[in-house]
């Protein structure tokens, strides 16, 4: 018992010279040093000025690549960084069920152009004993009905020949511009919709020339003019600056997303969109999706 009294005794003094030697450096100003921030923030570029944030994208904007008709990927033709030209494959869908009904529809062809040419044949002779009227009207006019029925078939069958050839050349996906291919998000073996899919299958781009997409709050949107001077920096590079060339304003003025890239994520702020160009940077590679900061002249 006199044990556990001294050992309180001892704690409680303890804790009493903790607490004064606390309100002694709290009384001196003894506080501990701020560390710096990890990156300097950029200094002020111009005199007045409008803070944006943005994402760098392609200058004629990226080409979310869809499918007309949800199917099995068998074939994807290009990877990422690969360089197309408009019209080259990227993907194939699966197609066998079309190219099963094609060697029967062509044989319709064959079938519908022997039909016609039977029919042809009467015909012909039947003018000529018209001619001498032995062959009444009525049997002449039979005789070119089976004629335009038969040509009518022929037509029918080759009709649908093309349409089969046309859903075939569907399922092969192709670029339509020229570009640079930046995201691969399917592979062979799986299945793409075309409903209710988030992600797209490929994006493509030109990224020979980038811009950049700012985001401008819509309180201060009535201070952006056209033609104004920016300098952009990109996350984490606050020492050089990139100058930026004013190529558009968007008129519409669109809820603000959040810079996670996920396209369901909505803040509650509306923001004016404004759009600046940049040349190419030696020796600094400037990708498609990076954040950036930029600094609008007021």
């Amino acid at each position: 018992m006199i044990l556990f009294r001294k050992i309180s005794f001892w704690l409680a003094l303890a804790g009493i010279a903790a607490a004064g030697s606390l309100v002694l450096r709290l009384r001196a100003g003894l506080t501990e040093a701020i560390m710096p921030p990890p990156v300097a923030p950029p200094s002020k570029p111009f005199a007045s000025g409008i803070a944006a944030s943005g994402i760098v994208e392609a200058r004629r904007e990226n080409t979310l690549i869809g499918v007309p008709v949800p199917g099995l990927v068998t074939t994807v033709h290009v990877k990422v960084w690969d360089r197309v030209e408009a019209g080259a494959p990227l993907l194939q869908l699966d197609d066998r069920d079309l190219r099963a009904s094609l060697p029967t529809q062509q044989a319709g062809v064959a079938v519908a152009e022997a039909v016609l040419q039977k029919a042809r044949t009467p015909l012909a002779r039947i003018q000529e004993l018209h001619k001498t009227g032995v062959v009444t009207e009525d049997e002449l006019d039979a005789r070119r009905n089976d004629v335009a029925v038969a040509a009518a078939q022929l037509a029918a069958a080759r009709a649908a020949v093309a349409q089969t050839e046309t859903l075939l050349a569907r399922l092969t996906v192709r670029a339509p511009i020229a570009g640079t291919v930046l995201q691969v998000n399917v592979r062979a073996g799986e299945y793409i919709g075309t409903i209710g899919s988030t992600v797209p299958p490929l994006v493509l781009g030109n990224i020979d020339e980038v811009q950049v997409r700012a985001d401008v709050d819509e309180q201060i949107a009535p201070r952006i003019k056209p033609g104004k001077r920016a300098l952009g920096y990109l996350k984490g590079d606050t020492q050089h600056p990139i100058p930026m060339e004013f190529v558009r304003i968007e008129p519409f003025v669109i809820p603000k997303r959040s810079l996670t890239g996920a396209s369901t994520e909505r803040v509650d702020t509306r923001v004016l969109q404004v759009i600046f160009a940049f040349p190419s940077q030696p020796g600094r590679p400037v990708y498609v999706g990076q954040q950036m900061d930029l600094y609008i002249e007021d």
